[in-house]
């Protein structure tokens, strides 16, 4: 037994692995805590002084503190699952709120509040529209199955072939996962109302594409979001960030700020090493957190998987005009998360992925995390972010900029009733196509990566592995399974897998 024991952990040292990750957004801090975990050698090179890609924070010299990214916590249990597949609970590293109401959404004639409680929710689509409370019950209980078997099951493969998704359990559930249904269609099915199919529409907007385009499994989102609840980490979204990262280096992953991969550098059909910062290392593998399209730039012409040509024909997630307001006074009667939605859903997404310009008659949303969280502002004080999803690769410069911002404040002051809140803003900075293109590299300037519609889905997807490179990988939202936090997490723990799987022949 005794010799037995050596010669394994002999063996182990052996197989162990010397694995580099580019970025540390979540797919890449997912990565590097799995890949760890299995006993390989982790490097998470980042071109920026801090982790979190899209999810960074920064604080000004007021005090404000502000979340770059995302601000919507859905899928609690996604992020409980990381946490206690290496022995944690969420709460050994932050305190998580559940928000009431979970968002307020603002129409030209109404407003309506979202309740934490889902009986609570019923009610409120009962009113609105008789018998759509009982049409909501059976909307969400079709929902979690599609949760349960989606995020289990469908999104958690590789997906090399469609073979991956011939199984027993799937096969039952496929016409129940309607995958051939659009989810504007699926959506009309329960609720005749306009106001309450918008609100159901919504959450597929993360998805990048407009309803009628995303399948109706999607519905998953409804119960991912408003049944199991929307969050909030005190401190801000960027919390999750540290924790990961101190789950990852637990594990014993190194991290490496500022430092920039210039290039990949291949010999006989492998990666041998990366150039960072002018400098070459040599690595077993690489995983690619980056964006995709831009990983590729760093290799020959010939090892990429994908041409110019493909990635100007996928459809991609919108990118987006963000403004950080640091405001000097309260304002009343503002929620956590409040959506603008007065005007015409279908015409802000026309502009998006038709006519490719500054929409007419914008929607927007308005996160106030300060209402809820008061070490991000200082004491009388607000913190806002304002977002408007806009289309891909559009010039965006000040004065386009300050136009939209004056917009979204003019409809901020109709709803809370406060006067001149261009004259409140303290602290001011805006972040549009151009900084993504800057700061991410991200294709075009997208803020979500690509959109889940059909013929992008599941093994239509740009592939996780490199066809022409034995030990180049693909992570985050331009591959498998999806834009998103929850799928950006669970993308680096297929891709560690599948690296594990290669060198250990096991998977976590």
């Amino acid at each position: 037994m005794r010799l037995t024991t050596r010669y394994a952990h002999t063996k182990k040292l052996k197989m162990k692995k010397k694995i580099a990750i580019i970025g540390s957004g979540f797919s890449g801090l997912s990565a590097a805590a799995y890949a760890a975990k299995a006993g390989n050698e982790v490097h998470v090179f980042e071109k920026h002084d801090q982790p979190g890609g899209r999810a960074r924070q920064f604080t000004t010299p007021q005090g404000f503190v502000f979340d770059m990214g995302p601000s919507w916590y859905w899928m609690p249990d996604i992020m409980d699952k990381f946490f206690a597949d290496f022995g944690y609970k969420t709460a050994d590293f932050f305190d998580l709120i559940s928000l009431d109401p979970q968002f307020e959404m603002i129409f030209a004639d109404k407003k309506m509040n979202v309740p934490e409680n889902f009986e609570a929710l019923k009610l409120l689509f009962e009113k609105t529209e008789k018998g759509a409370g009982v049409q909501l019950e059976k909307f969400m209980r079709s929902a979690k199955f599609k949760y349960e078997v989606g995020m289990q099951d469908f999104v958690q493969k590789p997906c090399y072939s469609w073979l991956e998704f011939v199984s027993l359990k799937i096969a039952k559930s496929a016409l129940k996962l309607d995958l051939l249904t659009n989810f504007r269609s699926y959506v009309a099915r329960y609720f005749k109302n306009k106001q309450l199919r918008t609100l159901m529409e919504f959450p597929v907007i993360f998805l990048g594409a407009s309803p009628k385009n995303i399948p109706a499994l999607y519905s998953l989102m409804n119960y991912g979001g408003y049944a199991l609840g929307t969050h909030y980490p005190r401190g801000g979204f960027y919390q999750l960030v540290l924790a990961m990262k101190n789950v990852a280096e637990k594990q014993g992953a190194a991290f490496h700020f500022n430092n920039t991969v210039e290039k990949i550098n291949t010999e006989n059909n492998k990666v041998t090493s990366l150039q960072i910062n002018g400098s070459n290392q040599e690595f077993d593998a690489v995983i690619a957190s980056s964006d995709y399209h831009h990983t590729e730039s760093l290799l020959n012409e010939a090892q990429r998987n994908y041409t110019d040509t493909y990635w100007q024909k996928r459809t991609f997630a919108p990118s987006s005009l963000i403004f950080y307001l640091g405001i000097n006074q309260i304002i009343p009667d503002l929620k956590h998360h409040t959506l603008f939605f007065e005007n015409d859903l279908d015409e802000h997404i026309d502009c998006i992925y038709e006519k490719k310009k500054w929409p007419e008659n914008p929607l927007f949303y308005c996160c106030c995390p300060s209402k809820t969280d008061d070490g991000v502002a200082p004491k009388g004080k607000e913190n806002l972010f304002l977002l408007m999803p806009l289309a891909m690769g559009i010039n965006d410069d000040e004065t386009l900029r300050e136009k939209y911002l004056k917009e979204m404040l003019a409809r901020i002051e109709k709803h809370t009733g406060i006067n001149d809140l261009l004259s409140k803003i303290e602290y001011q900075r805006s972040y549009c196509v151009s900084d993504f293109i800057a700061d991410y590299n991200a294709y075009g300037g997208n803020a979500y990566g690509l959109a889940n519609v059909l013929n992008q889905t599941a093994v239509l997807k740009p592939k996780i592995k490199n066809k022409k490179l034995d030990n180049l990988f693909y992570t985050g939202q331009l591959t498998v399974p999806g834009p998103g936090v929850p799928p950006s997490i669970i993308s680096g723990k297929i891709v560690a897998n599948e690296i594990n799987k290669i060198y250990y022949e096991t998977a976590i």
